[in-house]
């Protein structure tokens, strides 16, 4: 293994550590008030972007701002390979950039984007775009790819289905991850919702998952045209309506898998991938703990189910 990697991976295994955990969490969440658990927040790694003057919305996303800023710092140290998993790791973020950007050329005020930074793979060149046309012009000459239309939902499911692909090129180690997150995608939107996915989108998550996943109409059909590398993730689900209880297993086998990965002997890619799961899941658990402090700290049992 190079001197670069050894590098990389003794930084990862150290920013991994820049999370609140499972206690630091249930702390935020059993708060008295949203004020109360922001003052513990800001004392955390969180407080590099978290305010005390904040709302919900606002706090939730500095929370994932913190991580990308992390991600940042820890691409400076990875070699070159590093760099490229962690960028398309974020994928997802440029993906919801791209959304919001969307919907302020619409007239909506959207928050600001996610600062990406060198792990951005075309956001500069997207946020100049001064219409959806020429938007979806550049993606088609991205990595991104043609979304095949330019509404906030045929942008959105390309981008995020094309994303599960690109990752799975990029870090075959993430395989059961991204697969798992597309067969969520398609529970939600197929089965829950009812809709079917643009082309451009249906033709990814088809890469992904299978084309007999993606035609899939209901639960049970989704379940039964699913490899195990994907149907993990529904295992136990049986009401479209218990969606949230697969999201939150999806995020614990993210975290599981995360501190496996940072933790092996030998340095590498794992402990890269490793780290950035780590610090995810803990941003996402640190983002429910503070939607349950807002509303006074209760139902902790419902906090506990999920994180």
């Amino acid at each position: 293994m190079s001197v670069g990697w050894v590098a990389a991976s003794v930084r990862a295994r150290a920013m991994a550590n820049r999370r609140v955990g499972r206690a630091g969490a249930r702390v935020l969440a059993a708060s008295a008030s949203f004020e109360s658990a922001m003052s513990t927040l800001t004392a955390t790694p969180y407080g590099h972007d978290a305010r005390l003057d904040q709302s919900l919305a606002g706090a939730q996303r500095a929370i994932v701002a913190t991580v990308v800023w992390n991600l940042r710092v820890l691409a400076g140290w990875a070699p070159r390979h590093g760099v490229v998993m962690l960028r398309v790791l974020l994928g997802a973020l440029e993906a919801a950039n791209v959304e919001d950007h969307l919907r302020r050329l619409a007239g909506s005020d959207p928050p600001p984007p996610y600062r990406l930074g060198g792990l951005a793979t075309a956001w500069p060149q997207l946020e100049r775009t001064t219409s959806p046309g020429e938007l979806r012009g550049v993606l088609a000459g991205s990595p991104w790819g043609d979304p095949g239309g330019e509404t906030v939902r045929d942008v959105g499911l390309a981008m995020r289905t094309s994303w599960a692909d690109r990752a799975i090129a990029a870090a075959p180690v993430c395989t059961p991850w991204m697969a798992g997150a597309t067969a969520l995608l398609l529970a939600r939107e197929a089965v829950l919702a009812g809709r079917r996915l643009p082309d451009r989108a249906a033709m990814s998550a088809a890469r992904v998952v299978g084309s007999a996943a993606v035609a899939a109409r209901t639960l049970p059909e989704l379940v039964a045209a699913l490899s195990t590398t994907a149907r993990w993730v529904l295992a136990d689900v049986t009401d479209p309506a218990d969606l949230w209880q697969a999201e939150a297993g999806w995020w614990r086998r993210i975290e599981r898998d995360g501190f496996a990965w940072a933790r092996q002997a030998n340095p590498g890619p794992e402990v890269l991938v490793g780290a950035a799961a780590m610090m995810a899941a803990d941003a996402w658990r640190a983002r429910a703990a503070l939607e349950v402090a807002a509303r006074g700290g209760k139902p902790l049992e419902a906090f506990d189910a999920v994180a």
